[in-house]
């Protein structure tokens, strides 16, 4: 078996890279451990950058994403018993859309499959050869090889793409909260998203369609998801979202509730020989800033670009340019997430001193036209 690009990961990462490679003229397999429906079916991120929803436009996926995209121009940080208005698009001139990353991948599938894309479902990669490139699985149980002329790495953090990067480099911060997300089938209480702080801890208003709302609620790392039955949860939102004016949340059936850890990674460099390295596969940021989808469709438009140009003219100048460039995206991004998280939860080890220091940056924030633009700059995303 041969091809020009294995894709390594049948996330959104590895099958909008396959569709914007396919758009170029280059031929890529792409290589999924998981059957069809559990890739379809992964609950993850719904907030994309302008930038995002540009490139898929572009690359022909953009049809149900317009129709039920829903488009925002602001966001609501809440805190002290009040709402204050970020308005994202007066600041930056660009918007941002809930749509989810659920359904980007359906749009994707469908997409390639159509377009005769060569997409392989359970598929067990065994190994990667960077050097030699090619890429060793285990499929409808034959183990198979295919060459090819580059690898991409698409499959997550805990793929075997970054594991075979000799030499490589890790920095991570783990913090001390995590993530109790709950779907619910209600219409919104909010038409843009709030991020309240509360003594309480956290908690997060976001929207998946103009029926079903996603809600968010800092617990501890080690929470015991049987603990949250859902009149609690719908208690402790009720309380963290509380404002002085009365704002009522809507209540509903609750379909679906994770708990998810918060932490960073960044490995680095992206690149060995052959191999590179996009999306979770490469670096990890807390949800707070709405970044992960957001840097895996950076990275391989970045990707998709360079092989573009090796591909046309012989060049490799932006492949080998590659890692430096992602890099200096995904440490911008992991800052605003990092400041994100530790401007708006509350630490359990945090002293009096330090949450005043917190209060007092919420208000800035709130009050300051420059630190407003500063969020949002950084939150509405940087252009690609």
């Amino acid at each position: 078996m041969r091809t020009q690009v294995a894709i390594v990961g049948g996330g959104p990462a590895g099958l909008l890279l396959s569709q914007l490679l396919h758009r170029q003229g280059i031929d890529s397999v792409v290589l999924e451990s998981r059957d069809r429906a559990y890739v379809e079916h992964r609950q993850r991120a719904g907030m994309l950058e302008q930038g995002t929803t540009d490139v898929l436009r572009d690359c022909g996926v953009g049809e149900r994403l317009d129709r039920e995209g829903l488009v925002h121009h602001g966001l609501e940080l809440r805190f002290g018993g009040a709402g204050h208005r970020i308005p994202l698009t007066e600041l930056t001139g660009r918007t941002v859309t809930v749509y989810a990353q659920t359904e980007i991948v359906k749009d994707l599938v469908a997409r390639r499959l159509a377009d005769g894309g060569d997409i392989r479902f359970e598929a067990e990669v065994l190994e990667i050869d960077p050097s030699a490139p090619s890429v060793t699985f285990r499929h409808e149980g034959a183990v198979h090889t295919l060459a090819c002329d580059y690898v991409a790495g698409c499959d997550g953090f805990h793929g075997v793409s970054r594991p075979a990067v000799p030499g490589i480099r890790t920095f991570s911060r783990d913090y001390p909260f995590a993530w109790l997300g709950v779907l619910a089938d209600v219409p919104p209480s909010t038409d843009e998203l709030i991020y309240a702080h509360h003594e309480r801890g956290f908690a997060l208003h976001s929207l998946r369609s103009p029926k079903i709302s996603r809600l968010y609620l800092q617990v501890t790392p080690d929470e015991d998801l049987e603990a949250w039955p859902d009149d609690r949860i719908w208690t402790e939102l009720a309380a963290r979202f509380a404002t002085d004016d009365g704002w009522e949340l809507h209540e509903g059936p609750i379909t679906d509730k994770a708990i998810t850890p918060m932490r960073s990674f960044v490995a680095e460099p992206m690149r060995h020989d052959r191999l590179f390295l996009a999306g979770d596969a490469a670096h990890i940021v807390p949800p707070t800033g709405a970044k992960g989808l957001n840097l895996a469709v950076s990275d391989v438009t970045i990707l998709a670009n360079a092989l573009a140009e090796r591909y046309a003219g012989g060049s490799e100048s932006l492949l080998d340019a590659y890692s430096t460039t992602c890099l200096t995206r995904v440490w911008r991004a992991e800052h605003f997430s990092y400041w994100m998280t530790t401007l708006l939860h509350a630490d359990p080890a945090a002293d009096d001193f330090t949450r005043r220091l917190q209060r007092s940056h919420l208000d800035y924030v709130a009050s300051s036209q420059a630190a407003a633009t500063s969020l949002a700059e950084n939150y509405v995303g940087l252009p690609l």
